[in-house]
């Protein structure tokens, strides 16, 4: 087993470095993609994800439902964060991300629930919903490595970061798993509530794939290190399924380790949106998982 990237970081002091780091952007926020510029420690409420000097976690423990690789036979170690930098419409776990269910946890506590987590079994410490966080994590991270912290660790996301953020990430994440909601800004505007997610979310997964590579297992299949993309079939191939599969075959590599997922149903408001109201069909899926083959894309979960 590798030796998770954010150990030598800490060994060095730079982990400490990158938290303090985060922590003046907090007071002119650029950490995500919205790039707020409100001083989250004055005013939380003021930005789009209205957390402020500590993070609200919804829920932590294995989870056995995620990606084989991340998952394996004990569990991923997830943490769910609540409030999110993306308001989408259609999102699952909206009572978290848009409500902002769960408790406020300091740095100390964070730290103490990755290293549950590692006495737990997991394989891995999984950050879902982070990206308006980071400032949290990075802190706790140099907590708990302190005190044995060694698993890999995982950064969950929308795919809607700054490059502020992930230059504060270089090092520390092991693998990257970013969605690619919508291949159209345009198109995803209503949908996500910003005006650049396209662009913001292939120039973010470039970058993370510059960080980490392909993914790599281990022996029995683990997660090691690597890029491992989420892409959410619509109806209708309202997310734009053909562009987004063409790009990361082109553009990323065509050994990307990609997870089309076929769960979508219409929940939050997306009822309420023409397009979103409907499950794909079965033929719509298959054509998405013959389309990813023929691009060569052949690491499908």
């Amino acid at each position: 087993m590798r030796e998770a990237a954010y150990l030598a970081l800490h060994q060095s002091g730079e982990l400490q470095v990158r938290a303090a780091t985060a922590r003046k952007m907090l007071k002119n926020c650029v950490l995500c993609a919205n790039r707020c510029r409100v001083d989250r420690l004055a005013a939380p409420g003021q930005a789009r994800c209205r957390t402020g000097e500590k993070a609200v976690v919804s829920s932590i423990g294995p989870h056995h439902g995620e990606e084989r690789p991340l998952s394996g036979s004990r569990g991923s170690g997830t943490i769910f964060f609540g409030w999110c930098n993306l308001h989408c419409v259609f999102c699952q776990n909206w009572q978290l991300s848009q409500h902002g269910e769960g408790r406020v946890m300091s740095s100390s506590s964070l730290a103490a629930q990755m290293l549950f987590l590692q006495a737990s079994g997991c394989h891995n410490i999984n950050f879902v919903s982070p990206s308006h966080v980071i400032q949290h994590i990075l802190d706790a991270l140099s907590i708990a490595a302190g005190q044995g912290l060694r698993l890999p660790l995982v950064y969950n996301s929308g795919g809607y970061d700054s490059p502020e953020g992930l230059a504060l990430l270089d090092g520390v994440i092991d693998i990257y798993m970013p969605d690619m909601k919508f291949a159209d800004s345009e198109v995803a505007r209503p949908f996500l509530g910003v005006s650049d997610y396209a662009e913001v979310n292939r120039s973010t997964v470039r970058e993370m794939h510059r960080q980490v590579g392909d993914l790599v297992l281990d022996d029995t299949g683990l997660a090691q290190r690597g890029l491992l993309v989420r892409h959410l079939v619509l109806p209708g191939n309202l997310a734009g399924t053909d562009k987004t599969l063409a790009f990361i075959a082109k553009e990323i590599s065509p050994a990307t380790y990609l997870n089309l997922m076929s769960q979508y149903r219409p929940c939050f408001h997306a009822a309420e949106y023409s397009g979103l109201d409907r499950r794909p069909t079965r033929a719509e899926l298959r054509e998405a998982r013959d389309l990813a083959r023929q691009l060569g894309l052949h690491r499908l979960d």
